[in-house]
């Protein structure tokens, strides 16, 4: 049987393109057992594939914010045990940095990852014993799924598949729209007056609106959109597996460029997905039948434009 352990530790939007690496390697190998070494936040995520057999939660962020705590120290101990319990024919580092990499050095087996000029960093090619070349200016999800091909010896010329489900949230009813506005950049944000005509449209259509958010600051935002509709709902504070819920009782979701927006993407919801700054040829939403991307560098889309591609969705 094949043991293979997948590093690919953060961040959300990181692991959701990490995803269909587990889904080629069960098409090709049906009785592969496949482990994931994954933040623990995110740990969440990775159990909604039925093809990871162990979850390996890591806390390399909470360790860095207190490096000389004697817990740090006591828990990356018992990791390095139990990297040693099991012996894998592949450690699979998809995320190229010097941290995973360390990661991969700490497992048992021959560990694979992108050579110097394929890595986000190009030291971390130092660390693996086998070494792949992938070109870097891919999708994310190709960049990941021809690595795991490569040192594993087959072809990734399926479609992707992200192999997961999630079952809807029970305590909301009626249709609603999950407005995913918060993102770590100002230039990633799209216009607050235009997400009040964005709710304001879709409520006319009988769907309401629901606005999470992750700090102060985002929260602030939701409620500002909140208070300009008629219907829209601001959820408390919710952890990731309930935030996956509710994504997938969702009539449609429009999100920014952020991780929430491609988990959505990867559950099969209809999703715009709102590029203001960045470029989704490289990070946006990919291989998902009723996703798109709606615009890029150039500008924040046009209200008009997103009605129209949630009409053709379907999900309008």
């Amino acid at each position: 049987m094949l043991k293979v352990l997948l590093i690919k530790t953060s961040s959300l939007g990181d692991v959701v393109h990490n995803l269909p690496v587990a889904s080629d390697i069960r098409r090709r190998y049906p009785d592969a057992r496949i482990d994931w070494a994954v933040e623990e936040a995110y740990a969440p995520l990775v159990a909604l594939h039925p093809s990871v057999a162990r979850i390996i939660p890591v806390a390399i962020r909470r360790w860095r914010a207190h490096p000389l705590r004697a817990s740090t120290w006591s828990e990356i101990g018992a990791l390095r045990r139990l990297f040693g319990e099991q012996q894998y024919d592949a450690v699979i580092d998809t995320q190229g940095l010097i941290k995973s990499a360390l990661l991969a050095r700490a497992a048992r087996g021959r560990r694979h990852g992108f050579d110097a000029g394929s890595a986000r960093e190009g030291f971390a090619a130092r660390l693996y014993d086998v070494r792949h070349h992938v070109a870097r200016n891919l999708h994310a999800v190709t960049r990941n799924r021809l690595l795991a091909a490569s040192a594993l010896g087959y072809r990734a010329d399926a479609t992707a598949e992200y192999g997961i489900r999630a079952a809807a949230c029970a305590e909301r009813s009626g249709r609603y729209a999950v407005f995913l506005h918060a993102t770590s950049r100002a230039d990633k944000l799209w216009p607050i007056d235009r997400w009040i005509g964005l709710g304001h449209a879709l409520e006319t259509r009988g769907m309401h609106c629901v606005l999470p958010w992750g700090s102060d600051e985002e929260r602030r935002r939701s409620e500002a959109i909140a208070e300009a509709l008629g219907s829209a709902q601001v959820p408390a504070l919710s952890p990731l597996a309930e935030v996956a819920a509710m994504l997938a009782g969702a009539a449609a979701v429009v999100g920014v460029d952020t991780g929430l927006t491609h988990l959505a993407a990867a559950l099969g919801i209809p999703v715009i997905a709102l590029f203001c700054g960045t470029d989704p040829a490289l990070t946006g939403v990919y291989g998902a039948a009723r996703a798109r991307n709606l615009g890029g560098d150039g500008g924040p889309p046009e209200l008009g434009t997103v009605l129209k591609t949630l009409d053709e969705l379907g999900a309008a």
